[in-house]
């Protein structure tokens, strides 16, 4: 039984190169990519054989490893995988829960990772080869640490299709991948700090140390370990890995007999009551429009993924700037205005979201400026929150008040330009986004020049507009606060006025083309 596993896993993989030629090319790169480092790993841990510094290499070892065993767990569960060997794909084979867990366990060592990481693996055993028991010790915690890795992407692949069954569950999951992600920018922004040249040994020693007691790096440890000369440490590391992956094992075997007989989750369905925003928004074709654009933003993820991506760039701008010594005067200044720059941009492609449904626009005779307002509302609604919650929680945070108006100006000159802009480029130059169900993260195949010229022209004019409110910003703090008032004016004045003339050139671009906005809605 498990030999036929085998069979159908090499099947499986044999399959893949009866795809279209440029998916076989894709595939191809991947494996001589892939392959090709765990190739350059073996051969660069080969020539550590001869290495003096023992501790140091285990150190880094042991660092590497339990990256790597970091990324089994993760990728599965938090991004999801296409699993084809899902143990509920056999239930109705009768096959015994204790047959059916090996089977799958010994052919999730036939693919591509596993195969790059026994080579890596091979190559820590060639290092530590230096004696008899210290090799006999590296090839046993490199079976330990490759059973640990396989039977963690195992498990971690198996919850993933009892909890990420649905759709929304699978967004939701994405997005916490994503701000995962994001989560280690100050991480690496501290790494990035430290005097490597001075102190960076002792960093990496204290971290190794650290992980080398757990079960992501113990088994990584322990031929160091005796090559150092610490045995009792070694013994102790190897039971912890041994542990470990026996632990595994029984989760991994729980977790079978738990899938065959666990229906896959559905989607609860959902009543709504009402008109929801409908009722709520004015009467006529601008409310109407407002009211689904609203509608949207909440329950469409393509629209709530961005969202929740704006609140986090301020982070990922400030931390290099905080590293580099800027004064937090001036970083404490940046989050808002940064952050409304990013919703005016939001709506830059905002036609083509809608996909074929723009249909009842152009069908309905709906007045291009009606269009082009009406998708203007939840993002005005979020940006008028931002600046004035934020501006004022900027200004306490300082204790200097005279610095609202310039916050003022500023942030509603780039969300108002921003949109204004925006209105003229959606209807202008649609590019092919995300279509509507899909996954937030799946990006569609598009011409890269009108992409970037799109994305570019919008970010930019918002910034050249919002220009003279920025210098006289910076007057006022630099020179004479008189200057923070004149940053108000000129923010608000050129802001409203691209916004008006955007919204009119915009309707007049949506009334003009659009037939082609349908054609190019029906291509995509």
């Amino acid at each position: 039984m498990v030999a036929q596993f085998l069979r159908l896993k090499l099947r499986l993989l044999r399959n893949i190169f009866r795809r279209s030629p440029l998916q076989v090319v894709g595939i191809v790169v991947g494996l001589i990519y892939g392959l090709g480092a765990a190739l350059v790993i073996f051969l660069f841990l080969t020539g550590q054989r001869a290495s003096d510094d023992v501790e140091f290499l285990r150190d880094v070892l042991v660092l590497g490893g339990s990256t790597v065993v970091v990324g089994f767990l993760l990728v599965p569960l938090v991004f999801g995988v296409d699993d084809t060997m899902d143990p509920r794909r056999f239930a109705l084979f009768g096959v015994p829960d204790r047959t059916l867990a090996l089977g799958l366990a010994l052919a999730a060592a036939i693919g591509v990772p596993a195969l790059a990481l026994a080579i890596a693996l091979a190559g820590t055993v060639v290092t530590w080869s230096r004696g008899v028991f210290e090799t006999l010790l590296a090839l046993v915690s490199a079976v330990l640490a490759f059973a640990t890795c396989l039977l963690a992407a195992r498990l971690t692949a198996g919850i993933a299709g009892l909890l990420l069954e649905t759709r929304r569950a699978r967004e939701v999951g994405s997005v916490i991948g994503v701000l995962l992600v994001v989560m280690l920018a100050p991480i690496l922004v501290a790494l990035a700090t430290i005097d490597w040249a001075v102190s960076g040994r002792q960093v990496v020693a204290t971290i190794a140390e650290v992980l080398s007691w757990t079960p992501l790096g113990a088994a990584f440890a322990v031929p160091g370990d005796a090559s150092a000369g610490e045995w009792g440490p070694a013994l102790v590391k190897l039971a912890i890995a041994a542990a470990t992956a026996w632990l595994a094992w029984r989760a991994w075997d729980r977790l079978v007999a738990k899938m065959l007989v666990t229906p896959g989750r559905e989607a609860a369905p959902r009543s709504y009551h009402g008109l929801g925003w409908f009722g709520r928004m004015p009467h006529g074709a601008t409310g109407a429009i407002a009211a689904r654009s609203i509608t949207y933003w909440f329950r469409d993820a393509r629209y709530w993924v961005s969202l929740v991506m704006v609140p986090v760039t301020p982070i990922l701008v400030i931390l290099p700037l905080a590293v580099a010594g800027v004064p937090p005067t001036y970083l404490a200044l940046i989050p808002v205005p940064l952050v409304c720059l990013l919703l005016g941009w939001s709506l830059h492609n905002d036609t083509a979201f809608d996909s074929t449904a723009v249909w009842l626009h152009v069908a309905s005779g709906v007045r291009g400026a009606a269009d082009r307002a009406g998708r203007l509302v939840p993002v005005l609604i979020a940006g008028i929150l931002v600046i004035g919650l934020g501006s004022a929680v900027t200004v306490f945070i300082l204790d200097d008040w005279r610095l609202l108006p310039s916050l003022l100006g500023v942030s509603t000159a780039l969300l108002l330009a921003g949109l204004g802009i925006g209105s003229i480029t959606s209807a202008a130059l649609p590019y092919p986004v995300v279509k509507p169900g899909d996954s937030p993260f799946q990006q569609p195949q598009s011409s890269g020049t009108v992409t970037a010229l799109v994305q570019s022209v919008t970010m930019l004019g918002a910034l050249v507009v919002a220009a003279p409110s920025v210098v006289f910003a910076g007057l006022g703090i630099l020179v004479d606060p008189e200057w923070h008032m004149a940053s108000l004016a000129a923010g608000v004045a050129l802001g409203l006025l691209t916004l008006v003339v955007g919204v009119l050139a915009g309707g007049r671009v949506f009334t003009r083309r659009s037939p082609e906005i349908l054609q190019a809605a029906v291509r995509a």
